[in-house]
């Protein structure tokens, strides 16, 4: 990735110490007066957000505590063998997902040398200087520095070994998403006392991101299948232990409510998407408890019975799913490789519900997936009830079919309320699905804007500023101090920026790369390059920076990127 080349100077040689910048798809300007932000505005970190991290922590103690409980009940009854698949859908996902935790605190905690320095802040201190914002290599030649150089560095060296030592410790333990939580606790509680004085907003934000799509993996990789399994146990056993109940329940739970928390993580992301309300929340992890609920016991009845077939249905609407999700050319990761492991992660996802992944007309697509489930579910159960076993009687065999049906329709009912009534978006009639607005390239999810809402902004007023943050007047831009190196780039106003009204104090991250559409994470979520520059720059600002992407609207600033990026 690199700049775009507008002719002015990315950075000045130092001929006593050679510093490279920051990553050159990121140019820090100084307070943009002429950015104007999106109307849209969330409100702070608050209790309730405490309340809903803190239940996140209960449903994740609850499933895990559940399922080894029954594994240690299933290996005293001397059922050997659910005892080990109980195990296994316990310990291999959450392996998974405690390696790739700790990959990220890796490449976070590391720079790009190799060296534990925590990111390029423990190197570089940025400063600002008249009118334009520089850096410098941190300790300066003075004495003092000389002086202070040992003790500091072995200080900070025997900070590392600790750290190391303790995320190490978290992550063997299997720990490493309930210290995610921790620290998401943390920077929320510091982000509400300090309000803007604080940097902790956008280490908030990547930090709710991170332990979302932790979550969700596993929930697909260990609860999704650990249902199916003690729901075919229960079946082909025709009887509920106490234990298998609990399980299967906190399996149900726990994925209705790790979809609902990443759309809700996902939508507060965004600033050109209006955040989710709690009540929403709630009632989309009605609609996929109930959906997932209907489907996963169409599963069960069906493997009791077929378990060859089942396997071979299974591994057919995955390959079928990941063709679909492929074929519509998702964009959520930064290389290609990467995007083609993501579809094939999120066909396991459609194994059980939908899961939107591409911007535009998701309604048809919805309707079109909940039709052909519908069509699976019943043709399943209908097999598992023609084929059933002796022992099965006729009136258990109809309260199953009859529990399947209401689970499936009860999911539905709740779907048509969150979309008709508690939808971000506002509310959407029965005449306006399928249809969507396309408002300045940028497409609306709901058909309805509420009427207190402003219209989006062009393409090219594409903005990312904190939610939390005020917008007031800002002073004029000044010019760049001649003989500093320099790394924020100030760049001359275009026509289109001149007719804006809207002004703001906070510093502008600009990212040049186009911004990814919803429902895509934005870049700077995804590479974390990205990530440890911009918590760089927070740092050393006195109020949180604002994001921008580059536009697309300018003809000629495309083929300028084109031949960069």
């Amino acid at each position: 990735m690199a700049a775009k080349s507008d002719g002015a100077a990315v950075s000045v040689r130092n001929t006593d110490n050679l510093v490279a910048p920051p990553p050159r798809s990121i140019i820090a300007d100084k307070p943009d007066q002429d950015a104007s932000p999106y109307p849209y505005a969330s409100k702070p970190y608050s209790l309730l957000d405490c309340y809903w991290v803190m239940c996140a922590l209960f449903v994740f103690f609850s499933d895990v505590a559940t399922d080894l409980w029954l594994a240690a009940d299933y290996y005293l009854r001397r059922d050997y063998w659910w005892f080990g698949l109980t195990l296994v859908f316990v310990v291999v996902p959450s392996t998974v997902v405690q390696v790739l935790s700790f990959r990220w605190f890796i490449y976070d905690y590391t720079d790009n040398s190799g060296s534990s320095s925590g990111a390029v802040g423990d190197e570089f201190n940025f400063s600002t200087k008249g009118s334009a914002n520089t850096y410098e290599k941190r300790g300066g030649d003075g004495c003092s520095s000389a002086r202070l150089a040992g003790t500091g560095s072995e200080t900070r060296r025997c900070c590392r070994v600790c750290v190391w030592f303790f995320q190490s410790t978290l992550h063997i333990l299997q720990l490493g998403q309930v210290w995610r939580y921790v620290h998401a606790l943390y920077l929320g509680a510091q982000s509400r006392w300090l309000g803007n004085r604080g940097h902790f907003h956008w280490r908030l934000m990547f930090e709710c991101a991170d332990i979302t799509m932790l979550r969700l993996l596993e929930a697909f990789l260990k609860n999704a299948p650990q249902l199916v399994l003690q729901l075919s146990i229960i079946i082909h056993a025709n009887r509920v232990l106490p234990l298998q109940g609990l399980s299967a329940s906190a399996s149900l739970v726990s994925l209705a409510w790790m979809i609902a928390s990443y759309q809700k993580t996902l939508r507060d992301s965004r600033d050109d998407k209006l955040p989710m309300s709690y009540k929403a929340v709630i009632v989309q992890m009605l609609w996929h408890l109930f959906t997932i609920g209907a489907r996963t016991i169409a599963f069960a009845l069906f493997a009791s019975v077929f378990q060859l077939y089942f396997g071979i249905f299974i591994v057919s609407h995955w390959c079928l799913m990941t063709f679909w999700i492929i074929q519509g050319e998702t964009d959520f990761c930064m290389s290609k490789w990467e995007e083609i492991i993501y579809n094939m992660v999120v066909g396991i996802v459609y194994i059980f519900c939908w899961f939107n992944v591409k911007e535009g007309r998701a309604r048809f697509s919805m309707w079109l997936y909940y039709s052909v489930t519908l069509v699976e579910n019943v043709s399943l159960t209908a097999a598992w009830y023609l084929y059933r076993g002796p022992n099965t009687s006729d009136f258990y065999a109809l309260v199953l079919v009859c529990v399947v049906v209401c689970s499936y329709a009860l999911g539905i009912f709740f779907m048509l309320g969150y979309y008709c009534l508690l939808h971000p978006d506002g509310p959407v009639s029965a005449a306006q699905w399928g249809v969507c607005v396309e408002d300045g390239g940028l497409m609306v999810e709901s058909c309805v804007t509420p009427a207190d809402a402003s219209p989006l902004p062009p393409p090219d007023m594409l903005t990312s500023p904190p939610r939390t943050l005020s917008r007031t007047a800002g002073a004029d831009r000044g010019e760049v101090v001649p003989g500093d190196l320099v790394v924020f780039q100030v760049r001359s106003t275009s026509p289109a920026m001149a007719l804006r009204t809207l002004r703001t104090e906070q510093p502008v991250i600009r990212i040049d790369l186009p911004r990814k559409r919803y429902p895509a994470w934005d870049a700077h979520f995804i590479d974390r390059r990205l990530r440890k520059t911009i918590l760089v720059l927070e740092n050393t600002s006195p109020v949180t920076p604002r994001i921008q992407y580059r536009s697309l609207r300018n003809p000629k600033e495309v083929m300028e990127y084109e031949t960069t990026v």
